[in-house]
């Protein structure tokens, strides 16, 4: 064993007749803020940038890099779930509804799709098999996670200029000890999830000295 992602699922897929197979996975369910955003993507096996892996074990460097090299190649969409969408949802629910919305954004609809974790998505219609680490095990995932985590930290960047002083742009939204003692300092933001506990108990605090 390699340690390192394959195309394994996807050539088994292809042996049972499902010939455009994509990998789907999500980034961003542990953040006090921000969406959750999920990527579909859909490699050409002749074509598969080389240096896929997990986005966790990747420099932001490399995942810039492989970022481009993997939508110059496949067929790739992403979707997203608003911090509302958790609050009304929860984290769970709506990590589903992005990875629901990226899927359905595919220029070509896939036949089978490879999930990263332990469920399925209520609402797929298509073929669908969940792999847990899917993100170091199957080359699809990999790149998928690759799309996701660049995507969302471009979107906390974005943010952090708009709400300077939560530390996004290094944290991604993450509850860091520079966040947590922004959120006390500075307060709560429309981007923050209320349903979260560091967000929701302050905004208890908040209500409590406001009566």
């Amino acid at each position: 064993m390699s340690g390192l992602p394959d195309l394994s699922f996807e050539l088994a897929a292809h042996a049972r007749g499902l010939h455009h197979v994509a990998g789907v996975d999500e980034v961003g369910r542990g953040p006090l803020c921000g969406p959750v955003l999920a990527a579909a993507v859909r490699l050409d096996p002749a074509r598969v940038p080389d240096g896929l892996n997990d986005s966790k074990k990747l420099t932001a460097r490399r995942r810039e890099a492989l970022f481009d090299a993997i939508l110059s190649v496949a067929d790739v969409a992403v979707g997203e779930a608003s911090a509302t969408e958790i609050d009304e949802f929860n984290i769970l629910r709506a990590s589903h509804i992005a990875m629901c919305r990226a899927v359905e954004g595919l220029a070509v609809t896939p036949d089978h799709l490879l999930i990263d974790g332990n469920m399925i998505p209520r609402g797929l219609t298509i073929s669908a098999e969940p792999i847990v680490k899917g993100d170091s095990r199957s080359l699809s995932i990999a790149a998928a996670s690759i799309v996701a985590k660049v995507l969302r930290d471009r979107i906390m960047v974005d943010l952090a200029q708009q709400h300077p002083g939560y530390g996004w742009e290094r944290n991604a939204g993450y509850p860091t000890k520079d966040h947590l003692d922004a959120l006390r300092n500075l307060g709560v933001t429309p981007h923050h999830r209320h349903s979260f506990k560091p967000v929701h108990n302050i905004l208890c605090q908040e209500k409590t000295v406001s009566i």
